[in-house]
């Protein structure tokens, strides 16, 4: 079979004109880059606004293993598998960043026949979101340094400077350094560090933004520091929340591409699951709810992770409620979940693949937890025996939950419209939406209730520093906002050894920290890093480009 980036790149791709008119819109509503790229312009909104919403379907996954899941792979071609059988859809994505690209995950626009185009160009640079978000971020760390520097009118305490730097790419010599080295005129020495673009807080800010002035509100309410008496000072207080919000003018508005088969694909936005709210824009989301009859979304990593935050934080302060939502397993990820080795996988084992099942258990238990009907969708893969098929989908049919396969990777829409049927069917069952806990729950209620319910911990430990930081938040008035968990992807619990279901485990929280101008607290687990770092041999090493332009080894 030919690689990700060659099926990319022998696509017949249209012109973004043409897919704009499949959602309704016009040339005039289209900011181009390019022939097959484009931003929705910001008047569209007024004009579909009022249209009626169309259905919602997430998209999450159980807990994700080196043998891969195919979320994303999955969405797009579900997205085509609803084109195919006439729907008016729109699939709505996160932008993916250039530390995994070139790190080990590789690119996040799909696989085979389900993949999002042109796809070097949203693995790369794209349309200079992240770009824009790095600049913004970064220039607040400067004026911060360079209000230490001149006099520190605000009497910022040196020791209580919160802000780092960010970068997008995997670089872990940058976790910790010290700025203003070389003498007085170089600034005032002091610790800090750099964190990966997508875990910044403007990111968040922009993925959960209304609008530009919603956009600005929630940058002046950014906390970069506190005083010497221990006040907050914002962004605001700096006066450069008028430059932030310049830097990003054109970044909050959607990108639209299309899928391989021509489904219009809404592209923006891109916080990881694992440290931030791993969520695509609330803005393009909105978009595409009133531009198509269905919408296909998706949240990153496993439910613990990504569908918690979608529910808990995106749904909570958007008001959005999905319509069903698709679990994605591998037999090949629920037997390395029942304890078979990577280099073993494409052996038969019905035994532990059984044993597997308690993690797909789990995660059918959560999305039933908020009320929505679920659907699993086993990515197919060559080394599956119907023995193994069949044990799933007895499993799912146990559980009261429809079942399909999908083999979109390698037949494209072809090859889910089974599972489209299934979603659809899915429509029609009765949804009772809540959420895990309530804005009036204190922190540490906040974190018990996730904990145990999402993830299953029998309970949870405080650092001395986070006990003192929960604290000092709720004196603050900081107490009523939504949690966001930062811990592994690898594990329902904080450890990334313990694979499958764990029990009677405890989970740690090391520091607790305000998200003021995102609007809510993240919590660290464990050993959760905010700056990944590259592997032995990263995917760095396989990439290229020709003279002509060919590229290769992106994926």
């Amino acid at each position: 079979m030919l690689t990700d980036v060659e099926i990319a790149q022998q696509a017949k791709i249209s012109n973004i004109v043409a897919i704009a008119e499949k959602l309704g819109l016009t040339a005039d509503d289209l900011e181009l880059y390019g022939k097959f790229k484009a931003k929705i312009c910001a008047d569209v909104w007024e004009r579909v606004k009022d249209n009626p919403d169309g259905k919602l379907i997430l998209v999450t996954a159980i807990t994700p293993t080196p043998a891969g899941e195919g979320k994303t792979t999955t969405s797009i071609g579900l997205a085509d598998s609803l084109n195919r059988l006439g729907r008016k859809v729109c699939v709505a994505l996160r932008e993916p960043s250039l530390g995994p690209c070139f790190g080990i995950k590789g690119g996040a626009a799909g696989g085979g026949y389900a993949q999002v185009v042109p796809m070097e160009d949203i693995n790369l640079h794209f349309t200079g979101d992240f770009h824009a978000i790095t600049t913004a971020h970064n220039l607040l760390a400067a004026v911060l340094d360079n209000h230490l520097q001149q006099g520190n009118e605000l009497k910022i305490d040196v020791r209580r400077v919160v802000w780092k730097r960010v970068l997008d790419l995997n670089d872990r010599a940058l976790r910790n350094v010290v700025v203003g080295l070389g003498g007085k005129s170089n600034g005032v020495p002091r610790e800090s560090g750099f964190d990966i673009t997508v875990a910044s807080e403007i990111m968040a800010i922009l993925c959960l933004a209304r609008d530009l002035e919603d956009l600005k509100s929630r940058l002046g309410k950014i906390i970069v520091a506190y005083n010497v008496e221990g006040k907050p000072i914002t962004a605001d207080d700096l006066k450069v929340t008028g430059s932030l919000t310049l830097l990003l003018k054109d970044a909050i508005k959607p990108n639209l591409v299309q899928t391989l088969e021509g489904t219009p694909a809404l592209i923006h936005g891109g916080p990881f699951a694992n440290i931030a709210h791993g969520c695509n824009s609330v803005t393009a989301t909105k978009y595409a709810l009133k531009l198509a009859d269905v919408v296909v979304t998706e949240a990153g990593f496993g439910a613990d992770l990504g569908a918690e935050k979608f529910l808990d934080i995106k749904c909570r302060l958007s008001g959005l409620q999905p319509d069903a939502v698709v679990i994605v397993a591998t037999i090949r990820a629920l037997k390395m979940h029942g304890g078979v080795k990577k280099d073993k996988l494409a052996k038969p084992n019905v035994k532990a693949l059984t044993r597997g099942l308690a993690n797909l258990a789990k995660h059918i238990e959560n999305i039933q937890g908020f009320g929505l009907p679920a659907v699993v969708a086993l990515n197919d893969f060559p080394t599956d025996t119907d023995e193994e098929v069949a044990v799933v989908e007895l499993f799912c049919a146990d559980k009261n939950v429809k079942f399909a396969r999908s083999k979109v990777f390698a037949e494209g829409s072809v090859g889910g419209i089974g599972l489209a049927y299934a979603v659809e069917s899915a429509f029609n069952e009765e949804k009772n939406f809540k959420l895990t806990y309530a804005d009036d729950e204190s922190i540490k209620e906040k974190i018990s209730a996730v904990s145990k319910k999402i993830y299953g911990a029998k309970n949870v430990d405080y650092s001395t520093a986070a006990q003192k930081q929960i604290a000092e938040l709720e004196k603050l008035g900081f107490g009523k906002l939504p949690i966001c968990i930062a811990k592994t992807q690898y594990s329902l619990s904080d450890d990334a050894a313990k694979l499958g279901r764990p029990k009677n485990f405890t989970v740690t929280v090391r520091e607790v920290k305000i998200s003021a101008g995102a609007g809510f607290i993240v919590v660290l687990l464990g050993n959760i890093l905010t700056m990944p770092g590259l592997p032995k041999r990263p995917a760095a090493e396989k990439i290229d480009i020709t003279p002509d332009g060919i590229i290769s080894g992106l994926f």
